[in-house]
């Protein structure tokens, strides 16, 4: 097969023209000398392997500005932000943090029964197990109950990514067929297909392994004028057994609208499902695939910014002119919305690198008196990343997965050495710690919890004048190259606030202080027959990785 798209770009980064164009070439025949049918597995590592290492432009107000219009009422560090993107003023109390897996899933199976106007779902992908039937019956209830009652106004909205969603001859799309083709009027499902897979490269990467060009990433579960942000998918485990971060922001019509219209807009760029499983694109839109690569970017782009610049300009003009009317501007009350919701759009195929360009600058700004949590189940820090953390002022303290509940711990063939990767790459980076003498100040910790798996992602950052919360913020090389959604909510001390402490004390139940005490022999890191503090045995062909003897000390 054709080589994959992130080790073109990063050859480009590191190697000439002439020996890219050299590499490319003994690359694809390799590739395509390997049994299709099985695929290429080193493919499953490539998000490990990229490490773009951008240099975005910094964040800055612009000259003569001293502060976006009608955000007084905003703690002045992160007044910046509002320039950029759209800034909703919502209650704290409107605020819940899920804690589990069940509670997330009952939830939405609630809300999707009550739902009397919409229903938007946006996620990796669907799975076909009978939990995930059971969330499809919901959706048949309560459309089937608003015909029924001469209500035909309820619509559902399924935006998915097409790779994932197509995986297998019972996938993501017949498990929503019958509900298109039962309800078609009040139905739409959107399948993101990333321009990145096409030609020879999507002829020949087979399923599964296409995953890793790029896929559409955005988890949003709408339901009226509620929403949960979450890094969940659609599917059994993270319903059990798989931790993640879930945020409800109940009774809030416009953070709710904005959703609804970003989805829409990705929707719209993206292939249609028909109810007899082909797909087709929406009248004038450019073919992720088979139409022009740049010209599909620039439209997709144009669609997307059209919905943050109008809704940041919209709100920018409400919240000054609530401003002109105060008489104690920029004072909040009690009562008052005093956290503010920031949504922050990554898709770097189109041209969008809004999240990191943000994520960066809060990184940067994380002074001696702040504290930030860092969390991500798999640990692949950009060396951008890693260069804030180690040159910051800031304490850090890096949440991650321990081998044992990565999701990929036990796979066969070379996704069983992923766990493995993940190690050593952190291993690296306490290393630079080490040597910089900052251990006091960056602290790694492993979550350990016997039959779970560990996906939470996210940023938490406190001061003693506001603490923030991003529940879904990923930090790696390969997140930037997929089409993810994070928010950012600030807050005051309110009913919110000691929520997301709760949230951290319950996660840090479960961790344990991380520091490395030797590394073993070279492995295939084929963790399914050899644990982390073992001396594994070499497998067939598996990419060759380091496994670490780890010392764990309970904090």
């Amino acid at each position: 097969m054709a080589a994959p798209v992130s080790w073109r770009r990063l050859l480009h980064s590191v190697s000439s023209p002439a020996l890219v164009g050299v590499f490319t070439r003994i690359s694809d025949r390799l590739f395509r000398a390997r049994d299709r049918r099985r695929g290429s597995s080193v493919l499953l590592l490539a998000p490990l392997l990229v490490d773009t290492d951008p240099v975005p432009q910094r964040i800055s107000k612009p000259p003569g500005s001293a502060r976006a219009q009608g955000t007084e009422g905003l703690c002045a560090h992160f007044r910046w932000m509002a320039e950029q993107v759209p800034a909703f003023r919502v209650p704290g109390g409107n605020i819940k943090i899920l804690t589990s897996p069940d509670q997330f899933y009952q939830t939405m199976k609630k809300r999707i029964q009550t739902a009397e106007r919409r229903v938007v779902m946006a996620s990796l992908y669907l799975g076909t197990g009978q939990l995930e039937q059971e969330l499809v019956d919901c959706m048949e209830e309560v459309l089937q109950h608003s015909q029924e009652n001469g209500h035909s106004d309820l619509k559902v909205s399924i935006l998915l990514d097409y790779t994932r969603g197509s995986r297998g001859q019972i996938n993501s799309r017949t498990m929503l067929l019958p509900l298109l083709q039962r309800f078609s009027s009040q139905m739409r499902v959107s399948l993101y297909h990333t321009p990145d897979l096409r030609g020879l490269l999507r002829l020949l990467v087979p399923q599964r392994f296409n995953e890793t060009i790029g896929v559409q990433h955005i988890k949003v579960y709408l339901f009226d004028d509620s929403i949960i942000i979450s890094g969940a998918n659609l599917s059994d485990s993270y319903f059990t057994n798989r931790q993640d971060r879930y945020v409800l922001l109940e009774n809030c019509r416009e953070v709710a609208d904005f959703f609804s219209d970003l989805v829409e807009a990705v929707g719209d760029v993206s292939l249609q499902l028909q109810p007899d499983d082909s797909v087709t694109m929406l009248e004038g839109m450019v073919h992720p695939y088979k139409g022009n690569r740049q010209d599909f970017s620039t439209g997709a782009r144009k669609r997307i910014m059209e919905v943050l610049n109008t809704a940041r300009t919209r709100l920018q003009l409400q919240q000054q002119q609530l401003s002109e009317k105060s008489e104690d501007e920029g004072m909040m009350s009690e009562g008052d919305e005093d956290t503010w919701v920031f949504p922050l759009v990554q898709m770097k195929p189109l041209g969008i690198r809004v999240d990191e360009q943000v994520t960066q600058r809060l990184l940067t700004d994380a002074g001696s008196g702040s504290t930030v949590y860092l969390t991500s189940g798999y640990f692949n820090l950009t060396r951008a990343y890693m260069r804030l953390v180690l040159g910051a002022g800031a304490s850090y303290r890096i949440l991650t997965a321990s081998p044992e509940v990565n999701g990929f711990f036990g796979a066969k063939g070379v996704a069983g050495a992923i766990p493995a990767a993940y190690i050593h790459i952190a291993r690296q980076f306490y290393n630079q710690v080490c040597r910089l003498g900052q251990q006091e100040r960056v602290h790694l910790h492993e979550y350990h919890r016997s039959q779970w798996t560990f996906h939470a992602k996210g940023l938490h950052k406190k001061n003693t004048q506001v603490a923030g919360v991003n529940p879904t913020c990923d930090f790696s090389g390969w997140s930037w190259h997929v089409l993810p959604m994070h928010v950012w909510l600030f807050c005051r001390c309110s009913g919110f606030h000691p929520q997301t402490r709760n949230m951290r004390v319950r996660l840090m139940g479960h961790f344990i202080v991380c520091r490395w005490e030797c590394v073993s022999l070279a492995c295939s890191g084929d963790l399914s027959r050899a644990s982390p503090i073992s001396h594994p045995t070499t497998a067939g062909d598996q990419l060759p990785l380091m496994l670490l003897r780890m010392k764990r000390v309970r904090k």
